[in-house]
């Protein structure tokens, strides 16, 4: 019988027995719990702001509409919604991480467990590719969502938000790939020809 822990670490782990444990009925479920978390996230951001009232400027300054650019410019108090800004974007991404966080301490208790190098230098390749991506988008979603109003700048704001929503997911790929060998020395030969000229 299977131990039943993490799907991460079963499919790290025991490949074999992941299509039994992951289930369309848990993929079901998984996904129903995300579409509803996120949807009730996004009620309480729009709740609240529909209790903000607004005078004078009528535009965003920022490359998209987000909670922060808004919230600077209301002219109610909006110390309940940067509370609110800050307990839920921390919520929502501090919970998943520790899902990731106990899912990595079974698989590189596993990994520990390898007895070739080899092995163990493949599987801590393809974990540093994801913890690499994990670290990028969670770090960059509470920058993005935690800094305090008062400080508010439009430069720092627009820098963050590019990084959260263009860069690091456009790095994604990138990232990933760089485990490739074939990859790797084509990104030599580039960096190559760059230097030379």
């Amino acid at each position: 019988m299977v131990k039943k822990g993490p799907l991460q670490y079963v499919a790290s782990c025991r490949p074999l027995h992941y299509t039994h444990l992951m289930s369309n009925r848990v993929c079901v479920m998984l996904a129903s719990a995300i579409w509803l978390w996120g949807f009730l996230d996004s009620a309480v951001y729009a709740a609240q702001a529909s209790k903000l009232s607004f005078c004078g400027v009528s535009q965003i300054p920022h490359i998209y509409c987000d909670v922060p650019p808004l919230i600077e410019i209301a002219c109610s108090d909006t110390h309940v919604n940067e509370v609110i800004n800050h307990i839920t974007s921390t919520f929502v991404a501090l919970v998943p991480f520790l899902f990731i966080f106990i899912s990595y301490l079974y698989i590189l208790a596993s990994i520990l467990r390898i007895r070739s190098s080899t092995g163990r230098r493949k599987a801590f390749s393809t974990c540093g590719s994801h913890i690499t991506v994990v670290t990028l988008y969670i770090g960059n979603a509470l920058l993005n969502y935690n800094r305090p109003i008062a400080g508010y700048s439009l430069e720092v704001d627009t820098l963050v938000s590019t990084m959260f929503c263009i860069v690091t997911p456009m790095l994604n790929p990138l990232i990933y790939s760089l485990r490739n060998q074939e990859v790797r020395e084509a990104l030599r030969k580039v960096l190559h020809r760059q230097r030379i000229r």
